[in-house]
Parts: structure tokens; sequence; C-alpha cells
């Protein structure tokens, strides 16, 4: 975020709420605490980040944050509220863009960042469905926010003021304090290798019944988390990722974020994985060789060739991740291996040197343009 724009940073640091555990191993900070969650609670793995601002768990209300992002965009230049529906190529070379409310725009080049169901993807790639390149995982999730006090009654004050995830066999319930810890938010996910008949992906007010059932044998924490939901109408969410799509761009038309890479959360790495786009489009849309509308394409090969492979693998990795989770992958019961794996799966998305694939990027465009 501070190479898109160090105000994006500091929106996002200053709106933040962080785990009120204080770290007593090495020098990390935790992010969240991996335990069982069958008939005890034990601890599976303490998952900490060890990068020079000890980010742990930092969440921000969406809704919030966007509104700090809003603020940054220069008066003039934005229109919100606008669907996209469809766009055409016209003679002059531009493309036009057409919006549900009966408006257009043209412009030079499309990024659609319209999301997992990509109406730009869908004209991008000849599509008969927004839908034709999404997966359903098998997974849903039991969606709440329940007052910190009420959490506190459930989980015991050290469990709810910090981030637990409590795994079992066809399962996984997430809990972790939002809106500086005034709240917190409950993500019960659930796979019983079940079809998805329904025509959205999210049902309001999901039968608390069902619900209980899927959960009738955790432990007791998770048992009084469930209770408590009741009273706080959960939604059921239908989790889906995107298929491996050929290219994220043709022409002068591109994807980024979801629209191209929609992943499950199970890293909970896919608003991260959108911020790395924007920064590497930037780059290659602001670098000295692309001079021209006709270097546009160019610059869109080169955010493809370096952003696809790693958001794809980031995409296929936390549908593994559920999986593993849920003692549904190779390592099924394995407590051992599962907590080996969890102390470093996430390194590679963590860590990785943003200023580097920046670096990439443009060298790579620049050799390109060279070549012509």
């Amino acid at each position: 975020m501070k190479l898109v724009d160090p105000a994006i940073q500091e929106a996002f640091i200053r709106l933040a709420t962080h785990a009120a555990e204080e770290e007593s191993e090495g020098i990390g900070r935790t992010w969240i605490n991996f335990r069982y969650g069958g008939d005890n609670t034990d601890m599976i793995a303490k998952i900490q980040t060890f990068d020079s601002n000890l980010t742990g768990l930092s969440s921000v209300h969406r809704a919030r944050f966007m509104e700090e992002l809003v603020k940054l965009v220069p008066e003039g230049i934005a229109n919100f509220n606008k669907r996209f529906v469809g766009m055409k190529r016209l003679e002059s070379g531009e493309i036009e863009v057409s919006f549900a409310d009966g408006s257009t725009a043209t412009a030079d080049a499309v990024i659609g960042c319209d999301g997992i169901r990509s109406k730009v993807r869908q004209a991008l790639l000849n599509r008969k469905s927004a839908e034709d390149d999404l997966s359903f995982s098998g997974t849903v999730a039991y969606r709440a926010i329940i007052p910190m006090e009420k959490a506190k009654e459930a989980l015991g004050e050290g469990f709810a003021v910090n981030a637990q995830m409590f795994l079992a066999p066809g399962g996984h319930v997430l809990c972790y304090p939002i809106d500086h810890g005034k709240t917190v938010n409950v993500i019960a996910s659930v796979n019983k290798g079940e079809s998805w008949d329904h025509d959205g992906w999210v049902i309001k007010d999901a039968k608390y019944d069902d619900m209980k059932r899927d959960f009738v044998s955790w432990c007791d924490e998770v048992q009084s988390v469930i209770s408590m939901i009741k009273d706080h109408t959960p939604d059921k969410w239908a989790l889906f990722d995107t298929l491996p799509l050929p290219t994220f761009y043709k022409g002068n038309v591109a994807l980024l974020g979801d629209s191209a890479h929609a992943t499950l959360p199970h890293q909970g790495s896919g608003a991260g994985q959108a911020v790395e786009d924007a920064l590497i489009m930037a780059e290659v849309l602001a670098d000295v060789n692309t001079k021209t509308v006709a270097d546009i394409p160019l610059a869109f090969k080169a955010y493809d060739a370096i952003r696809r492979p790693r958001s794809q693998k980031v995409v296929k990795t936390s549908r593994q991740a559920g999986e593993m989770y849920n003692f549904q992958g190779p390592y099924g019961h394995d407590l051992n291996k599962l907590r080996d794996d969890a102390l470093s799966r996430f390194h590679w998305i963590w860590y990785e040197d943003m200023e580097v694939q920046t670096q990439r990027a443009t060298s790579m465009l620049g050799d390109v343009i060279a070549r012509l």
C-alpha cells in the first residue's frame, strides 16, 4: 500500500484493529492462533508475522476504509454508482463502455475491477455468463458480528480479544476482533461436499438450526459462539473462486483484483493481491516506455506476465489451505504435519519484495518495446 500511495497505508493503519495479545515468542506478532475445535481447544500453531512493522492481525472495516480511499481520489475524475454492462470498439480505436443506467463513456483502455462475477471478464473472454469461470469450493460460511462483551462470555476474555481459528473434521471457525475491539467477526465454515443450487451466493437470515446442526459435536467454546450467533441473524455464504484464466488482458482491456483471480478467504490474502495488482498496473502504465495508446497492450502484457502466476498460485493454495483446515487435505488428522505447514505456509505471500516485482515488470516492458 505504501508503494501505491503512502496515504493509503496511513489510512489503513489509522483504522486497523489489532489483537490484544502481548507477544512472548521471538520477535513476531500474532496473526491467528490455530486451535483444535473438537473436544478441546489445544493450540495447534501460533501464526506470527515477522515483518518490520509487526503487522500481525490487522483488520479494517471495509466500508470505512473505502471511504478513506475515496477521499484520496482527486475531484472530477471519478464517477461512482456505475455498473458495467458492455463495451465495443469504435472506429476511432477508442472503447465505448455502457452502463446499467443507460450512460456511456469512452476511453483508450478499460481495466475491469468489477469483482468475482465480472461482466468485463465475461466480455473480454467471450463467455456466455459472468459465472462461467467460477468454481464452487463445496464450503459454505455462516457469518455474523457479535458484540465484544458477548464474545467474552462465550470464549473468555483471552480468546475473544485475539484471533482464534478452531479446526475440526469438516470445518473451521474463525473469530477475530474488529472495529477497534468493539465487536467480533465470526466466520463458521463447513464443507460437506454439497453442490450450491441457489440463484445467489448469499442467503440472508440463514436458518439457525442448520448452523447449529453443522457444529453440534464441536468444543464448548464453539458451541457458545454458535449459540450467540442465533440473536445476530447470520448470513450463509457460498464460497467460490475463479478457475485459472488463460490471460488477464486482451488488447487495451485488462482485469484486476477479484475479476482476474478471486480467491477463497483461507489465507487472508485476496484483498492484498488486488493491491499488488494495482501497484504493478500503475507502474507499467506510468513507465517511461508507455508513451502512446499503442503501448498500452504491451504494458498490460508485462502486468499479466508478472501478476498472473503469483495471483493464481494464491488462489490454488488458498483452496488447499481450506481443505487442510477441515482435515480434508493430504495431512488428514495429523496435527503435527498441519502445524508445520501452517507455520510456513504464508511466508511467500507476506514477504514478497514488491519493489523487486515492480522492477521486473518495468524491465520486461522495456525489453518488449526495445525489440519492436
